[in-house]
């Protein structure tokens, strides 16, 4: 496992008194770094088979069980209360309907994922044990990212997928949500109402800084992953053990839509 780089140091009164502020200088580096990818064009051009889609959320489904798993047990806790909204934000029941919509009933028994988002997962559920204020990092990161992003990589899948109405991209939907511009403020304004020492707001933005991170490593463990079932899959019937998923026919349009959910996560600075 390549090790977490740390966030760059952040003069916090230099970088705003506003945590959201803050957590945009802290993660630049980092943020231009998952976005300066030459893969990046595989997905702005829609080039996506049902297959990689399949294999991507299937680890958004553990990554976000495990997130929101935490910040309900952590629901009154004072830095997860102001931005803890689960009817408007929550992503698990409708990841849950994707994967039964593209694998079927028996969705659980099929779900396969690398590594790196068990590693992902697990991170979570130990803040959300040990210090609950990281999931804010977590949470704003993601949700935000998803608000900014979700409407036009929604749009891309529906058309390379060739899907019909909105089945299998209820991840992209948020009915709880009338205006995400508005809701990105309200969201913004509360998180930066929590209070927090200065230590602790230095450990959000190394945690923000590891969202990136952790990130990044899921996509390189699922080009991996996929790269290995395409070979595989050329290898003389019999050598290999079957998997849920065909091969891929291309493993760098995989790469290409993994980046391309990258930023969701990284889309907060584009609105």
């Amino acid at each position: 496992m390549e090790p977490l780089k740390s966030a760059r140091k952040v003069d916090l009164q230099d970088s705003g008194s506003d945590l959201s502020e803050q957590i945009k200088a802290a993660t630049q580096e980092t943020h231009v770094r998952a976005e300066n990818t030459d893969l990046m064009t595989s997905f702005q051009k829609g080039q996506i088979t049902r297959t990689q889609y399949k294999v991507l959320l299937c680890s958004l489904y553990e990554i976000y069980t495990a997130l929101e798993e935490a910040l309900d047990r952590n629901s009154s806790h004072p830095a997860v209360a102001p931005i803890y909204f689960p009817q408007e934000l929550d992503r698990t029941e409708a990841l849950e309907r994707d994967l039964e919509f593209f694998l079927g009933s028996q969705w659980r028994s099929k779900v396969i994922v690398p590594a790196a988002t068990h590693r992902y997962a697990q991170r979570l559920r130990e803040i959300g044990k040990v210090k609950p204020e990281l999931l804010v990092a977590h949470a704003y990161t993601r949700y935000l990212g998803d608000l900014s992003g979700g409407q036009v990589l929604g749009k891309l899948a529906q058309k390379a997928m060739e899907l019909e109405g909105k089945d299998g991209l209820a991840f992209f939907s948020f009915p709880g949500v009338s205006s995400a511009n508005r809701f990105k403020q309200l969201y913004r304004s509360r998180m930066n109402s929590i209070e927090l020492s200065e230590e602790q707001r230095r450990e959000v933005l190394q945690e923000a800084v590891d969202a990136f991170n952790f990130n990044i490593q899921v996509f390189d463990d699922l080009q991996k992953m996929l790269s290995v079932t395409s070979e595989s899959a050329e290898k003389p019937k019999g050598t290999s053990r079957s998997t849920p998923f065909p091969p891929p026919s291309s493993v760098q349009l995989t790469v290409g839509l993994c980046v391309g959910l990258l930023t969701v996560g990284i889309g907060l600075y584009n609105f």
